[in-house]
């Protein structure tokens, strides 16, 4: 079953890979941080954001699990 939670981290997990997969908006050298182009400092920049939007999507998924795991527990123990 589709729930709110899964579609999210779905979501939270697509984020980054869309981030990276679109060039075109990092594809150029300046601003420079530090003296390191944008198109370096940009993509590992989304190292730590890509940390936490995984965060976020295992902690969706698991509340999701947990609130399934109470409604079976729910179900079973009204069916006795």
């Amino acid at each position: 079953m589709v729930t709110p939670e899964r579609v999210l981290a779905v979501l939270a997990l697509l984020v980054p890979i869309v981030a990276m997969l679109w060039v075109g908006s990092y594809d150029k050298t300046g601003p420079e941080a530090g003296g390191v182009p944008f198109f370096y400092w940009y993509q590992l920049l989304w190292v730590p954001v890509s940390a936490v939007f995984t965060v976020a999507a295992y902690l969706l998924v698991n509340r999701d699990e947990k609130a399934r795991r109470a409604a079976r527990a729910r179900k079973a123990g009204g069916a006795r």
